[in-house]
């Protein structure tokens, strides 16, 4: 028969020692990757937040949900296998390049916490995918409720040269499918910027006299100086403040042409042309595309001029489609006043968003199926 030796306690004790170092560096790395892919910001709804019937603006969501996806890309570019990056490395900001359509699912009113939770869920060679939540708490009954859900575009711009792209740091996939899934909207996203940037139009400035329920009788338009206070450290202008402006300029179109309490439902694809610089002057106009009973759609425009260098002349920055319903004084919705077309070129784009309406109400009742 033969004999084995038991080692000893001694012996035992250093294995058992030995593993426990092993893990406890294994769950730090592990917990050192969570907070470089996740961020969560949080803040209170004031009543300078919201509309006077005191649901707040889909353009403060919109600029937290930026803000959140901004700390997280920022935090993941400058690490490296979950440390810091030396002073010799080429540190970076993530800046914003293109919103996925964004889902206002209930409202959130004044008083209530707006709890904004940023996830990383795709990295290519230089962009990074952001998925974002947004719970609305109210902190009276402990009541929580998720208002928004969106998917934001990254891509890191050196400190040292704005115009350089750096690298990104890959992240560990939960599985294959997962990382493919994610490379299929990387690949989606890019060439629907692509298409965007080639169909970029001119606004046309509304008739003198404009007809009530037209598209020139709502057309509206904000002028806005560009301030240190609205930029990054590069002295552009943050993604959530340009998004705040479209949001605020869609609303006044929308309750022009209903003339009731308006909200934010939903805002397609947000793609930003061009960045802004500090000191330039922002022209936003919103139009109305289409209408169904319910919603209407405002495509919104974003123009940007320096002050200084006025021989570059005025360049699209940004475009976008916002959706907005009407509400009566207990928040259910309204009937849309029907929108009068005048025009070849009013009822092309009447009929293109009438496709994306379509389209939109198509995949929500497809996703609620799925969640069946």
């Amino acid at each position: 028969m033969r004999c084995f030796r038991p080692r000893s306690s001694k012996a035992v004790d250093e294995v058992d020692k030995t593993k426990a170092v092993v893990e406890n560096h294994q769950a730090s790395q592990s917990r050192q990757v969570s907070r470089d892919v996740r961020a969560d910001v949080s803040r209170l709804m004031r009543p300078d937040d919201a509309n006077i019937v005191g649901n707040v603006h889909g353009g403060i969501i919109l600029k937290m949900i930026e803000e959140a996806g901004c700390i997280v890309g920022t935090r993941h570019c400058n690490t490296q296998n979950g440390m810091s990056c030396t002073p010799l490395q080429d540190r970076c900001l993530a800046a914003l390049v293109r919103v996925e359509k964004t889902e206002f699912l209930c409202p959130v009113f004044i008083g209530e916490v707006a709890h904004v939770t940023a996830d990383i869920t795709y990295t290519s060679k230089h962009s990074l995918e952001v998925q974002v939540k947004v719970m609305a708490e109210n902190i009276l009954t402990g009541a929580k409720k998720l208002a928004n859900k969106a998917a934001l575009w990254y891509v890191p711009c050196s400190l040292k040269n704005v115009e350089k792209i750096t690298e990104v740091p890959p992240i560990k996939y939960a599985s294959e499918e997962k990382e493919e899934e994610g490379r299929k909207r990387y690949e989606a996203q890019k060439m629907e910027r692509l298409e965007t940037k080639a169909r970029i139009e001119e606004v046309v400035p509304p008739p003198p006299s404009p007809e009530q329920h037209t598209v020139g009788f709502s057309q509206s338009s904000l002028i806005h100086l560009v301030g240190p206070s609205d930029c990054t450290l590069h002295d552009y202008v943050h993604g959530g403040v340009t998004m705040k402006l479209m949001d605020e300029v869609a609303g006044i179109v929308a309750a022009r042409h209903c003339n009731t309490n308006i909200v934010t439902a939903s805002v397609d694809a947000i793609n930003f042309h061009r960045k802004i610089k500090k000191g330039c002057v922002v022209t936003v106009t919103g139009r109305l595309t289409f209408v169904s009973n319910k919603s209407m759609e405002i495509e919104v425009l974003v123009d940007a001029s320096s002050l200084v260098q006025e021989d570059k002349g005025k360049y699209r920055a940004v475009s976008a489609f916002f959706t907005f319903i009407s509400l009566d004084k207990e928040n259910k919705p309204l009937p849309v006043p029907p929108l009068k077309i005048d025009g070849e070129e009013e009822q092309r784009r009447f009929e293109e968003g009438k496709a994306r309406y379509l389209q939109s109400k198509a995949k929500r009742l497809a996703d609620k199926e799925r969640q069946q």
